[in-house]
């Protein structure tokens, strides 16, 4: 039985919200999650409490991620269902293997984990190469903030990224299309906002076209330690994960374009381990 000390009116309203935002009718989401539109009514109105099992077939005819579906599940006063890692807890083993492996096979092209705010989680030798190559400097540290949006907007690192128009272009449209299908998802609507305040942001950028289809891979040209590099990204994910952390992370896959991107790719790796070696 749900806790029915719960905030009233909360899991109506987030239900609501959640059907205006993928853009169905009480008909439409009762299709989808093959219950009556009578009894969705009966849900948006408070007239019917549901139970978790209600909640979470609603929830994902919706869409709804991870993090949002414990949100609804507290709301109609049931326990949450999906873990979220704590601060320092990591990923389960199996997950942690199996990135690191990804991470070792994909030597020495880049591949690079971020969160839903872009923040880089993780990152492989070949990664650590190339950034350290895009700053002129020392390989970045996973401990220390990276953002992988900032860094494309820098505006230090504007001449860096050849094709920044077609880049930058892709990736704030994407990062508003997130922030739409997800408002209320505030860190992400502050990295948005900050982005757009930017020089390097141009105007006509600033309002996604939404008619445009999201290109399922973007070409990066990038001029770095004296080398042209051109690669094919590919953004994945892992598919039905049970935990929030793991829903959130995704995968960027780095591949070289040509022979030359692949030589260079080897000797920025190169260079990065002989400093190592040295201080050995």
């Amino acid at each position: 039985m749900p806790n029915l000390n719960h905030a009233a009116g909360l899991f109506p309203a987030l239900l609501k919200h959640w059907r205006g935002q993928r853009g169905l009718s009480q008909l439409d989401l009762s299709l989808a999650a093959d219950v009556s539109s009578r009894h969705v009514s009966f849900l948006e109105t408070g007239r019917s409490v549901p139970s978790a099992e209600m909640v979470l077939r609603l929830a994902a005819a919706l869409d709804v991620p991870l993090r949002h579906v414990n949100a609804l599940l507290q709301s109609a006063g049931h326990e949450p269902v999906y873990r979220e890692s704590g601060p320092g807890e990591g990923l389960p083993e199996e997950v942690a293997g199996a990135l690191q492996m990804m991470k070792d096979h994909h030597e020495p092209f880049p591949l690079v984990i971020i969160d839903r705010t872009y923040d880089v989680v993780d990152l492989n030798a070949g990664a650590q190469a190339l950034f350290a190559a895009l700053v002129g400097g020392a390989a970045p540290d996973v401990a220390a903030p990276l953002n992988l949006a900032r860094l494309t907007f820098a505006p230090q690192l504007r001449d860096v990224l050849v094709n920044f128009d077609e880049v930058g272009r892709a990736l704030l449209w994407r990062l508003q299309r997130e922030v739409l299908a997800d408002p209320n998802d505030a860190p992400l609507r502050q990295l948005l906002e900050e982005l757009l305040e930017l020089p390097t942001v141009a105007d006509d950028w600033r309002e996604a076209d939404l008619t445009a289809p999201s290109s399922p891979a973007v070409t990066v040209h990038l001029r770095a330690g004296g080398h042209e590099l051109r690669f094919l990204t590919a953004v994945t994910a892992f598919q039905a994960p049970q935990i929030v952390t793991l829903d959130e992370l995704r995968i960027e896959t780095w591949f070289p374009c040509d022979p030359a991107t692949e030589a260079a790719c080897r000797a920025l790796a190169a260079e990065l381990v002989a400093p190592r070696r040295g201080s050995a």
